[in-house]
């Protein structure tokens, strides 16, 4: 009970790191390309520091690295537009966006896993509708392309998750996430000179910006990736899942102390906030299947969500 309770705690440490994102994505001033590439980079450096991931990267089959790199498209272009999100409107409008990725997830993981849909998870993508309008409804209009950018965010993550799920048992998960942030990186540097109005990947960080971008990658990313890995064999998937959906509940209420963004939203996206949390919590709980944790394979690529979904 005692390692349960400290695992509950570790998690629950982690979703506040995780949290604390979109916080960092709105303070740094960099535009979301280079500062989605410097985290990703940071990242991919230090993993590669590691024997560990090296090990990894020999043992594994060629066509399943290739395949991880592909997952990585995906996982950069979650960033990019999650953190285009959050510059266009502000960090509770994309930690709200992100918070749909479930929804998404319970539709696209039939189609690429190959199973049946179920019934349930139509209520639940139908329950999350009022709630996104009313969240529209709520931010001015200025902000809205920040929404629709958010739920292409969340599409992105609901894709690579699904994808991860089913390779997931095939790659230890610190090389995974080296591959799969490593294929991003160099994504993202060949994709720059393509965007308009974007500037270059390379873009050096000032002192104020370095200093937080070390925060995102280190503090945000490999500290809650580390501390995750060794709660996660002490708890349910159920558990670990209901504990990880309060990610947008801390972002937040983060981004309200720290940011007064309550200042710029009305009661209409609060509730639509509400309902969409409902609809999210509600998921697990319609379908709710005790089995021990798996490989926490979104921990590097994305914040929390459905980490062992």
């Amino acid at each position: 009970m005692q390692a349960t309770s400290q695992a509950r705690l570790q998690i629950h440490f982690c979703v506040l790191l995780w949290g604390f994102t979109a916080i960092l994505g709105k303070l740094i001033t960099l535009p979301a390309l280079p500062l989605v590439w410097w985290r990703m980079l940071l990242v991919t450096a230090a993993l590669l520091l590691m024997p560990r991931v090296w090990r990894g990267l020999r043992a594994m089959p060629a066509r399943l690295r290739w395949a991880y790199a592909g997952i990585g498209v995906l996982v950069s272009l979650h960033w990019l537009t999650f953190y285009a999100a959050i510059k266009l409107a502000n960090a509770s409008v994309g930690a709200t966006c992100i918070a749909l990725g479930p929804v998404f997830l319970a539709f696209v993981e039939p189609w690429i896993a190959r199973r049946r849909f179920d019934p349930r998870e139509l209520l639940v993508g139908a329950a999350v509708v009022p709630g996104v309008a009313m969240v529209v409804d709520g931010v001015p209009h200025g902000m809205r392309l920040g929404i629709a950018v958010g739920v292409l965010s969340a599409l992105f993550v609901a894709l690579f998750g699904s994808l991860n799920k089913r390779l997931v048992e095939h790659g230890d998960p610190l090389t995974v996430t080296c591959i799969e942030l490593g294929t991003g990186t160099a994504f993202l540097t060949l994709l720059a000179p393509l965007l308009p109005h974007t500037g270059a990947a390379f873009v050096l960080p000032d002192t104020h910006d370095a200093l937080l971008l070390l925060a995102l990658a280190f503090g945000c990313t490999l500290l809650p990736f580390a501390l995750a890995l060794v709660a996660l064999r002490h708890l349910s998937a159920f558990g670990t899942q209901m504990v990880t959906n309060l990610e947008p509940v801390y972002a937040i209420v983060l981004a309200m102390l720290l940011l007064g963004e309550q200042r710029q939203l009305d009661g209409w996206f609060y509730g639509g906030v509400a309902v969409i949390l409902v609809a999210v919590f509600a998921h697990p709980l319609l379908g709710r299947r005790q089995r021990p944790a798996e490989q926490p394979e979104l921990l590097g690529t994305t914040e929390s969500h459905n980490i062992v979904e």
